[in-house]
């Protein structure tokens, strides 16, 4: 169960406080936090935006181009940066975080599980990250995160929008290990040093397969694509490419260029249409907080800007 300071989550206290001191232009921006009827009720008001990755993907009827993939992953990175460099790590990247607005600006969301960083580096839990998009570190318990669980994520995400699935679709953290092992080949003490004294590895062991197989899963990627998908799959964390590196990839400044975001094509509202074609499985569900929120007016009637009504319990 989650702590309570005042009556209110530790944790919503923490996304709150992430959210406020966040100002750029690819990271949604809180406009107000307001609370309803008691403290058990509590909205983040946040800047409209139109649609989410994750429901263009479901609902396109032609996938991304390359050229939009670029201008997306970009402003990710460039959103990740600014993250980064205030000592925040997101830990819960994906495409259903991501946000877009109808002029093509991409911004990150959903800070619940965000999380200050310093130095020395203090344990978090490792069950964070939808199993998708989790770093090998995470499954396999190292006892530290840093912001390298964050560009895991980011790759993954580049991943899917190339490849228009999801790249790695675990259903368990098991199979999850399994499917990074037949892409990226079995991690060893030589390229991740510390690797053999990970926790979940005293009860498991991962099978032995020796080939980097990304240039088979993406055979029309050019070198500098492949180039840095490897340098944000690779193993050790403290080797994995930082956001700061990324946006210096050569892949970017390669044709086709990345367009302009105001030339993204714009597309029908997608926010609630359910049954999806692919859904995540989520680690961090508000259970229930929807039937609860129904009979409560909208925050977008009151303040005219939402990008989310999330219901803290």
């Amino acid at each position: 169960m989650d702590l309570e300071r005042d009556g209110i989550p530790v944790s919503s206290l923490r996304e709150i406080q992430v959210l406020l001191r966040c100002r750029h232009e690819n990271i949604v921006h809180l406009k107000e936090v307001v609370v309803g009827r008691s403290l058990e009720s509590i909205f983040l008001a946040m800047e409209y935006c139109e649609q989410d990755l994750a429901s263009l993907l479901d609902n396109m009827q032609a996938p991304f181009t390359e050229s939009q993939v670029k201008c997306i992953m970009l402003q990710v990175l460039r959103g990740l940066r600014y993250l980064h460099h205030n000592f925040i790590v997101h830990r819960d990247l994906k495409v259903s975080n991501l946000l877009m607005t109808d002029k093509g600006c991409v911004k990150i969301a959903d800070f619940g599980l965000a999380r200050w960083f310093g130095i020395p580096l203090r344990p978090m839990t490792p069950h964070v990250v939808t199993l998708w998009y989790r770093a090998p570190e995470l499954l396999l318990q190292a006892p530290t995160q840093t912001t390298s669980v964050d560009m895991w994520a980011a790759g993954c995400i580049l991943g899917e929008l190339l490849g228009h699935k999801p790249l790695l679709p675990g259903r368990s953290e098991i199979q999850q290990l399994e499917l990074i092992v037949d892409l990226l080949g079995t991690p060893s003490d030589a390229i991740w040093p510390g690797f053999s004294e990970l926790p979940a590895l005293e009860n498991y062991s991962l099978k032995q397969q020796p080939y980097n197989n990304l240039k088979q899963r993406f055979p029309w990627l050019s070198a500098a694509g492949l180039r840095l998908l490897n340098f944000l799959f690779m193993y050790d964390p403290r080797k994995r490419a930082t956001a700061e590196e990324c946006l210096q990839s050569s892949y970017f400044k390669e044709p086709p260029l990345p367009c302009d975001p105001k030339l993204m094509p714009t597309f029908p509202q997608h926010r609630n249409i359910k049954g999806s074609k692919t859904s995540a499985p989520s680690d961090n569900t508000n259970t229930g907080a929807g039937d609860q929120t129904n009979n409560l007016p909208a925050i977008s009637d009151l303040l005219g800007s939402l990008v989310k009504k999330r219901r803290i319990e």
